[in-house]
Formats: structure tokens, sequence, C-alpha cells
């Protein structure tokens, strides 16, 4: 049985892929901030050593062996370029360690236990669009923090594929994670959608099977590949 770390499996994209993983038979151990679900683990991204005592509980839930990582959790919230130099300077902090320091522990965590045990494995990068394009001008932290992610995952892409160890990226653009309208709403509504050419954003659902074709299916030649769903409103 295929053994997956999911962050951020709570809700959203992370709920979503959490089901249809299981569905094909996974065992996936989940995890949120605060977790009320016995089989999701608690830890707090903010906390620099809450991602080791995740990897370490994780792998004890495990017996021993992960086969799949997938780093989903991410923070994306508002910092306005005229908050206080202190304010501002604590969001993009706070930003930068959910959305990529968190990451990257555990995807050297994931690494260096495929390498002891001279197995492979397969890492799952949820990032996001505005790691290619950018995003508003409230968002320099979180853009910034998932290009990070993108270059991150293609760099052990290139240095770890002879291992066996495969890195795959997936970039959304806006994610329908909570109730429709006030979700358009709250992000420019019409105007949000005249720039997407599918006329709609993107379901969880749509995402998870991104996510689960990259942890259980995707070919390894795919290695170093970002796959994007963002309904053609970015095109590389």
């Amino acid at each position: 049985m295929t053994c997956i770390l999911l962050t951020g499996s709570s809700r959203g994209i992370g709920a979503a892929s959490a089901n249809a993983l299981s569905a094909r038979g996974a065992k996936v151990i989940g995890h949120a901030t605060t977790a009320s679900d016995p089989r999701t683990i608690a830890a707090d991204f903010t906390e620099p050593a809450a991602p080791q005592m995740l990897w370490e509980e994780a792998l004890d839930r495990s017996g021993g062996q992960i086969d799949v990582l997938v780093n989903n959790a991410g923070l994306f919230s508002a910092n306005p370029v005229d908050a206080s130099d202190i304010e501002w300077l604590d969001a993009w902090e706070e930003t930068m360690r959910i959305n990529l320091t968190a990451a990257a522990q555990l995807s050297r965590f994931a690494v260096r236990h495929w390498q002891e045990r001279r197995c492979g494995g397969r890492i799952v990068h949820v990032a996001s669009r505005a790691g290619h394009r950018g995003d508003s001008p409230q968002h320099w932290h979180y853009a910034a923090a998932k290009g990070g992610m993108l270059a991150m995952h293609k760099t052990i892409a290139r240095q770890y594929a002879a291992e066996g160890i495969l890195s795959f990226a997936i970039t959304p653009g806006f994610t329908d994670t909570a109730m429709a309208g006030d979700y358009l709403e709250s992000r420019g509504g019409a105007g949000l959608l005249a720039d997407i050419p599918l006329g709609r954003v993107a379901k969880p659902e749509e995402i998870a099977r991104i996510v689960e074709f990259c942890a259980l299916d995707a070919p390894p030649s795919l290695t170093g590949a970002t796959l994007d769903a963002n309904g053609a409103s970015y095109v590389r």
C-alpha cells in the first residue's frame, strides 16, 4: 500500500486530494494546523520545529516508510504595501515559512529518507499560477513563495532523478475552495472571470485529480514537469 503524507488536508484542494488518493487505496496521513480527525496530524508551520515533528510522527504512523509527499499546505492573505514596516515584514515571513520553508524542510526529510533506504519516492508540490505570472500588489509574498517552490521542485527533479526520487509541480489558478459567490466577490467577481478563457475557476476536485496522477500514475520521465491548471488564464 502506498503511504502518502499530505499537508493541508483539512479543506479545499487538500481535502479533495485526500479523498481521491484514499479512493485509490493509498494510506493518506493528513496534516492541519489544528486537527480533530484522528487520521490527521496537527502541526503549526509558523513554528520552525513543526515540519520535523510532523515528519517523525507520520513515519511512526506509517510503520517507517513514506512513499509520497504532497506539499499542499499554504497561506493566502493580503499584505498591503502601505502597511507598517513591521506588519509587512511579519506577514512576509509568515507566508514564506508556511508556503515555502516548511515544504523545503519536508522535502529534505523525504529525500534523505529515500536515500537512506535506497528506494525511490515522489514529491508533489502544489504551487500556483502566481509563481509564473506574479500576483496582486498585496501578494508579493505569496507569488515569491510559490516561485521559490517551483525553483526548488526543478532542483530536486534534476538532482535526484537517477536515484528514483521524482518531483512534480502543479500550478492552479484561482480555485473555488469556498462558497462560490463569496469567493468570486472577494476576488473581483465578473472581472476575475473575464481573465479566464474557460469562464470559471477550477474546482478542488479537478486539482485533486492532477495530484492523484502525479502521486500514483505519472511516468518517471515526467519528473521535473510543472502542470498548469488555470483555465488558460496563463499560457506558457
